[in-house]
Order: C-alpha cells, then sequence, then structure tokens
C-alpha cells in the first residue's frame, strides 16, 4: 500500500552499500540478511522488487504485530544504529496511529530493552538515528510494527544499518546524509555538493574526504539572501547515549563581513548554547576546527550560518568526526550521579549540616498512623527535621548537598513528607548556592501538601559556577511547629521535562501512563484497578501512590468482592534465559480485615504455578518493598493475585514493579519485618 512515489524515490536513491553491509545491517534488495519475522506474529513481506520490507492492513488488522529478529549480534566498540522507515496511514485515522519500535534483546535478560519508537506518519521515507555503547555482550535488534486504524495503515523498512562509529560523525558520502536534516529556510539553505555530477550544487573542486571532484560536502551560500541576517541550519541526529570529547570538522569559508559560522548544542528542551565560532578568516584550503563536546544529555549538533546580505559568499563543511577524549588529549572527568545522591540507608553520603546540634537528623521509624515509614523501603532511613522537643522558635536547619560542576543542567528530585504544622507555606525550601558568590536563590517550596504522604518533588537548573544544593526546614515557632521528613535525593543531568519525552526504562512499570506491560485475568468491579489519591473505603489502601504521592497504582477495591473473592494482575511472557533474575515491587496492605497477596510464576507449557512470594493479613501504613529472587531457564509469566479478606478494609495495592537481569544483590529483604503473619519463602529455582 506504499506509495509508488516513494518507491520511485528509492530506487533513485539507491543507498550505498547494499552489497556489502556490516552485521546487523540490511538494505532489503533480495533477501531480509539474516533477520527473520517471529512466527508468533504477521510476516514482514519482502517487497518483489526489492528495496523494502513491509506489513498493512492486506495481512493484519488494527492493533496487530509484525516482529523482526536480527542474528546474535556484538558492538565491543561505540556503534551508530540506523533505521530507515515509512509509517502510511490515511487522514480519517489519525487518532491511533501505527507504531513502529526497536528493542534491544541481550542474551542474558528475560525482557526486551526499548530504544527507539516512533508513530508519526510520513509521506516520505525518515531515518532514526541511534547511539550503541561499547559491551561484550551479545545481542539482537528487534523490530516491531504495530498496525494502526483505517484500511490504508502500513509500515516499512528501507534499510537497517549498523557502523562501527558515532551518529555525531558524517562524511555525507552517502545518500541519507547519516541523518542530518537542513531546517528548511525559503532563501537559504545547506545543499550537498560534489559528485560524479557536476551542476550547480559543486562550488568547490574537491572534498576533504576522498580531495577529488567526486567526494561530497555540505554548503550554503548567499545568492538569494533577501533579509537582514538569514539563517541556514544543518542539524545533527539528537544523541541518545552520554558522551564527551572532542568534536572536529573541516570547513571552507569565503568570508569577507557579511557571513558568520557558529556551531550550537540544542538540548529536547529546545535550549540552545553556543559551542563555537569562526573567529578568523582562515584560508582557501580546508580549516581543521576543534570544539569540547559534552552531551550527558540528549542533544543535536547545530551547524548554523547567518548571512548580512546577498554579498556573504560561502561557507563549506565535511568530515565531521568524534573522539572521546578531550581536544587536549586528556580524559574528561564525568560527572557522577552517585556521589551527588543519597538514600540515607548507610549515612548521609556526601551531604553535610552548617552546624553540630538539632538539625536534620537519621532516623528509622515503624509505620504508624502518625508516621510513615522511610520511602526507600518502608522500613530503612530518612532524614526528620523540626520536632517541637528538639527545636528553638525561629528554628533553621540546612542540610548541604555535595558541589555541582557549573554549565550543565541538571534534574534534582527527591521525596518529602510533613507531618503537623499549621501553615504549611516555606516549611521545606530548597536553595542553589553559588560557591563563588554569597548568594543563594530559593528554587523551590512547599506551599500546599497532603500531610503524611510521601511526595516527590522536581527541580530544573543550570548555573555557570559551582553550586550547591540547600534543603533548608524552618520551625516558625513553637505553637506551630510539626516534622519534616526527607528521603531518596536523586541529581541527574538533563532537565526534568526531557526524562517525561524519554522511553520507559526496560521492565519497569509505575502505572504513570497505563498498566504497562500487565493484562487482568478478567476485567470487572472485582479486578484490579488503577487509581490515583485514596482508596474510598476509610481505614484501608494508600494515601497515595509510591512514585510520587499524587500518582497512579493498581489495587483491589475489597468493596467491591466477597470473602475469598480473587484478582489476577498477569505481566506478559518474559523469556527464559540462564542465571539469576529479580523482581522488585512495592506492595500495600493496610486495613484490618486484609487478605493475601502472593506472586506466581507459570511456565510455559506447563498446567501448575509455582508460588514465589507471599504476604498474609495486614503489614503496614507504609509502602514495603519486595525483592523476589528466581531462575527460570523457560518462557514464563509472572502473576500477582490479591484475595479480599474478611471485610471491606481489604484493600490491596502494588506500585512501581521492575524486572532486572541478575541477582538482587546485596539488599536485605527489609519487608520480611514487616509481620509475624508473614510466610517467608527461601529463593527458589526452576
Amino acid at each position: 500500500m506504499l506509495l509508488r512515489g516513494v518507491l520511485l524515490a528509492l530506487q533513485a536513491l539507491q543507498l550505498a552499500g547494499a552489497l556489502d553491509l556490516p552485521a546487523g545491517s540490511c538494505a532489503f534488495e533480495e533477501s531480509t540478511c539474516g533477520f527473520d519475522s517471529v512466527l508468533a506474529f504477521l510476516p514482514w513481506i519482502l517487497n518483489e522488487e526489492g528495496h523494502y520490507i513491509y506489513v498493512d492492513t492486506s495481512f493484519g488488522k488494527q492493533g496487530e504485530k509484525a516482529v523482526l529478529l536480527s542474528s546474535d549480534l556484538q558492538a565491543e566498540e561505540w556503534s551508530c544504529l540506523r533505521l530507515v522507515y515509512q509509517i502510511t496511514m490515511s487522514s480519517e485515522s489519525l487518532s491511533d496511529p501505527s507504531q513502529l519500535n526497536l528493542y534491544m534483546r541481550f542474551e542474558d535478560e528475560s525482557f526486551d530493552r526499548l530504544l527507539w519508537s516512533a508513530k508519526e506518519p510520513s509521506d516520505s521515507w525518515l531515518i532514526a538515528s541511534l547511539d550503541l555503547q561499547n559491551s561484550s555482550k551479545k545481542f539482537k535488534i528487534l523490530i516491531e510494527g504495530v498496525l494502526g486504524q483505517g484500511n490504508t495503515a502500513s509500515i516499512a523498512l528501507f534499510e537497517i544499518k549498523m557502523t562501527t562509529g558515532y551518529c555525531i560523525e558524517c562524511d555525507f558520502e552517502e545518500n541519507h546524509l547519516c541523518g542530518f536534516v537542513n531546517r528548511w529556510n525559503p532563501n537559504v539553505n545547506w545543499f550537498v555538493g560534489g559528485g560524479s555530477i557536476r551542476n550547480v550544487h559543486s562550488i568547490l573542486p574537491q572534498d576533504h574526504t576522498f580531495k577529488s571532484e567526486l567526494g561530497h560536502y555540505m554548503y550554503v551560500d548567499s545568492v538569494y539572501v533577501k533579509h537582514f541576517q538569514e539563517v541556514a541550519q544543518l542539524i545533527s541526529p539528537l544523541t541518545t547515549a552520554p558522551m564527551a570529547g572532542c568534536l572536529s570538522f573541516y570547513y571552507q569559508i569565503q568570508q569577507g563581513n557579511d557571513n558568520v559560522f557558529s556551531v550550537y548544542t540544542r538540548d529536547v528542551a529546545g535550549l540552545y548554547e553556543e559551542i563555537w565560532k569562526v573567529d578568523r578568516p582562515g584560508n582557501a584550503a580546508w580549516n581543521l576546527a576543534e570544539v569540547e563536546f559534552n552531551a550527558p544529555y540528549p542533544m543535536e549538533v547545530i551547524f548554523e550560518v547567518a548571512f548580512n546580505g546577498p554579498k556573504g559568499g560561502y561557507v563549506a563543511l565535511d568530515d565531521i568526526s568524534f573522539s572521546p577524549v578531550t581536544c587536549q588529549n586528556q580524559t574528561q572527568l564525568l560527572f557522577s550521579a552517585m556521589e551527588v545522591s543519597c538514600n540515607f540507608e548507610q549515612d548521609l553520603c556526601n551531604f553535610y549540616q552548617d552546624k553540630e546540634g538539632p538539625g536534620w537528623t537519621r532516623v528509622k521509624v515503624k509505620p504508624n498512623m502518625y508516621r510513615a515509614g522511610d520511602h526507600t523501603t518502608g522500613f530503612g532511613y530518612y532524614l526528620l527535621a523540626n520536632t517541637k522537643f528538639t527545636s528553638q522558635p525561629g528554628y533553621i536547619g540546612r542540610l548541604y548537598g555535595p558541589s555541582l560542576p557549573g554549565n550543565l543542567q541538571y534534574c534534582l528530585r527527591f521525596h518529602y513528607a510533613i507531618y503537623g504544622f499549621l501553615k504549611m507555606s516555606d516549611t521545606l525550601a530548597v536553595y542553589i548556592f553559588e560557591e563563588n558568590h554569597v548568594v543563594q536563590e530559593k528554587v523551590w517550596s512547599v506551599l500546599e501538601s497532603p500531610r503524611g504522604v510521601w511526595m516527590q518533588a522536581e527541580i530544573t537548573f543550570k548555573k555557570p559556577m559551582p553550586t550547591k544544593v540547600v534543603f533548608m526546614s524552618l520551625c516558625k515557632s513553637f505553637w506551630d511547629c510539626g516534622l519534616v521528613a526527607l528521603d531518596d535525593i536523586t541529581v541527574q543531568l538533563g532537565s526534568c521535562s526531557s526524562s517525561e519525552k524519554l522511553l520507559p526504562p526496560p521492565g519497569e512499570c509505575t502505572f504513570e501512563q497505563d498498566e504497562c506491560a500487565f493484562t487482568q485475568e478478567k476485567r470487572n468491579r472485582s479486578s484490579w484497578h488503577r487509581r490515583r489519591g485514596e482508596t474510598p473505603t476509610s481505614y484501608t489502601g494508600p494515601k497515595g501512590d509510591h512514585t510520587t504521592g499524587v500518582g497512579y497504582y493498581m489495587y483491589i477495591e475489597a468493596s467491591h468482592m466477597v470473602y475469598g473473592q480473587k484478582a489476577r494482575l498477569l505481566y506478559r511472557p518474559l523469556r527464559g534465559v540462564s542465571g539469576k533474575h529479580c523482581l522488585t515491587f512495592f506492595y500495600h496492605m493496610y486495613g484490618g480485615g486484609t487478605g493475601l497477596l502472593s506472586v506466581y510464576l507459570k511456565k510455559e507449557d506447563d498446567s501448575e504455578e509455582s508460588l514465589l512470594w507471599r504476604r498474609r493479613g495486614e503489614q503496614s501504613i507504609s509502602w514495603l518493598r519486595a525483592l523476589i529472587e528466581y531462575s527460570c531457564e523457560r518462557q514464563h509469566q509472572i502473576i500477582f493475585e490479591a484475595i479480599r479478606g474478611v471485610s471491606i478494609r481489604s484493600d490491596i495495592a502494588i506500585d512501581d514493579v521492575k524486572f532486572q537481569a541478575g541477582p538482587c544483590g546485596e539488599v536485605e529483604d527489609t519487608t520480611q519485618q514487616s509481620s509475624g503473619y508473614s510466610e517467608d519463602l527461601n529463593e527458589i529455582e526452576y
């Protein structure tokens, strides 16, 4: 069902290297190059005339999948995976488009890692570029097409190519230009110059790569400039893995006083930063430019030329490359999120207070009606400040974080809970302290918050100088002083809002968007429900979710069930692999009539299920963490089963489910302390 024009365009492109493609690559000219359709799903069809494979609604209906799986691959060096694809559909079905997903399947993991996803329809082919960090582990590439609504929905793959190197590198010799795109301007644009066909797009006698007239380069000129400061931008693919080092390229410039050649970075929030500009005329030959490039979070590199008039000349660009060392050949120290984050389980990490005496105190308490346990596990440590018995009126407690390098964007996240206080404003505030100045800028404070619930806060900030994050708790008077709790402080590079656009971590579900990979054995009033806030029945269920305090979780509503009735939640089938797996999740079992929560493992072709974990009766008013370590070398499913107890105060909830490859490590299952009624099971192997 693909447009005939697309096929003609592809024939004209003649994508390079079709006969000699590296492992993990295919141009789909005569075969699928070792990429095989998975039989349990719709097949990918090789077009009779070559050039692409596709799946469309003539072979399947809405919601059906076609899955393509590569042979075993390895990327011991940093690699770039490019996918040339197209999604088409009718205009009346834009509300439910087709979707193309790309996963990486490691040999020791039972789940697939989603690397990239797209569902934007297009009349032409598009390019996705994905950086793959070097690893000694073998993996497969899995490509999944999910058909959308309409009679003309189709998904096509024109080329898959995996090459050694970085996706921002390019010599412009291939027709898809390494995924670089020109931001269209009616008057000035970047064009491909050179090549065997000599035409107006060849302003230089030779390129830099081959130093011949047959090689290609990019150029922009001022012939059609009509306005002051007309700008042409050449935009690189978005980086998809953290990288830092030296970005180099070659350029030629016909420079008078009428053009400016600059290089910028732009993050997903649209923030520009200039990293290089021509500061001298240069000569008529190719000039080498080197610039420090730091992309700890997704960024584009933008090559921009601004013309002031039609006599601005031209700028040419070729051979963009990257090296993971600084331009002075010294390894750059990378930011370590581990050093500036803390869950307070062992100590204060790298956080400290500015004075001795009453302040922030590391505590561990048994959860009760008046005070929740810590956020990390439910039975661990957290920080507590401001009690009537230790604080004086006007008391201020300050907690300082470690030093953060300047000129980087940070996302600060932490969990807090407020108890007591008549007026909540400013009971907890966050300041950014610039080390070279005495100035402290308040960037966040509590305005209003439900009492006794762990809430998540997030703050994005960027300062030119080295900074520290300061948490300040204020006790206004003896009559208006309560408790402030703080836990699980994390600092990551990039904007907090940009992380919302990133793909969800593999094998994880917070239930914030939907039910993820879970399905219901049956769906009615007595099944699992996705909810936010408190459950309807008093004295049972959580006050909020575990993730943020205001998000979603899954629970059973006991008032809709009868004593002994079951509700089952099934995770999608997981592949069997050798070695240990670790399943972690948070559960909430509060209420005088609470029943039973169990986790089962069901192996493929087995009629019986094996019990992995179980808790019976009321456990705590807080969210508690469960750790389950198991082994299974056959395809299997994990099943969460909740059974209603003797009364309507029997709501049971789960949140933040996570599957990980490997053993659970040294983390002790502290949830075993939760109740004398626990039925603890030893590690089980199957």
